[in-house]
């Protein structure tokens, strides 16, 4: 049985450190004092600043970009504390990376997802905490317990008070086969009618529109997705919705903003009016501001996960 810490500690990384604060802030705990630099040959340096032993130590720290410096972190983080004699260490992943390549798509291939998963692992995680998962099937990767917060009811909510339930004059439309169980999900949330955009993949970060599964002709559209990368895929969705569907106009919303390469001038160029992300991966520094992009917090439900993960009681209230 994992021993229950006496006191909760959240720790962060370089990754995510505003919404660390947030969660800390809603939870009513400190943040807790960690060095987290590089040497002059890059390896990370991590120092703790304060005495873990004995403590529930919550490891905040999304694998973003620069992904493999932001993963590292994080297993070095957790080495320190299970060396420190930390009483149970949780990894709080917001954005959990490599999640893509969950299987092998063609001869040789490797399965990076179970490879960080063992990793985690290994490092001395006690238990996982991370939200959307790309794929569902990761969680069994883990030899740990794993929690996958959903991020479709911070979204719900959202449009309940801004569009209501069961305006017909809107639709929510999966932007590809793989999302349509979370948009069914979504759509069943909100009481609206649901479509898909079918399309074929040629190669990474390209993909072409074949057709749209549903009539959206005089609809508004909600767009839903777990992920944004190169925004490729999302933005040539939106096109087909209006030039092929007739929908009269387009929002997106997607947990996680990864927004790589041409990913903001796609969205600025693009027929989508409103794009919301979560705040689990924060907007590109070196990015000029997107007026189209707005996000939401999911401090809150991760300070409320930690806050029962904690208290050792029932997070599935969390999942509605």
């Amino acid at each position: 049985m994992i021993p229950h810490g006496t006191e909760v500690k959240v720790f962060t990384g370089n990754s995510n450190p505003e919404l660390a604060r947030k969660i800390c802030e809603i939870a009513g705990v400190e943040m807790g004092g960690v060095k987290a630099t590089q040497f002059a040959d890059g390896e990370c340096s991590i120092s703790l600043l304060e005495p873990v032993r004995g403590k529930d130590v919550f490891v905040v720290q999304s694998t973003c970009k620069p992904v493999n410096d932001s993963l590292m972190e994080m297993l070095v983080m957790i080495d320190a504390m299970r060396r420190a004699s930390a009483g149970r260490i949780t990894a709080v992943i917001p954005y959990f990376g490599y999640a893509r390549q969950d299987r092998k798509a063609k001869a040789r291939d490797p399965i990076s997802a179970k490879l960080v998963a063992n990793l985690i692992t290994s490092a001395g995680a006690d238990r996982v905490l991370t939200m959307d998962l790309h794929a569902d099937q990761i969680q069994g990767f883990f030899d740990i317990p794993l929690d996958n917060l959903k991020g479709a009811p911070i979204f719900a909510k959202h449009y309940l008070d801004t569009v209501g339930y069961g305006n017909e004059e809107y639709m929510v439309v999966s932007p590809d086969v793989g999302s349509v169980a979370r948009a069914r999900n979504f759509s069943h949330k909100l009481g609206l009618n649901m479509a898909i955009v079918d399309k074929r993949r040629e190669k990474a970060n390209h993909s072409e529109v074949m057709n749209i599964i549903g009539d959206v002709r005089g609809k508004k559209v909600i767009l839903l997705d777990d992920m944004v990368d190169t925004a490729g895929s999302l933005c040539n969705a939106a096109k087909a919705l209006v030039e092929i569907g007739g929908a009269t106009s387009v929002v997106a919303c997607a947990s996680h903003g990864v927004l790589s390469g041409p990913a903001i001038d796609r969205i600025n160029d693009s027929v989508i009016e409103e794009m919301l992300f979560l705040d689990t991966i924060p907007y590109p520094a070196d990015k000029p501001q997107c007026d189209k992009i707005k996000y939401l917090s999911v401090a809150p439900l991760f300070a409320a996960a930690i806050d029962k993960i904690y208290e050792e009681s029932s997070i599935s209230v969390l999942f509605d």
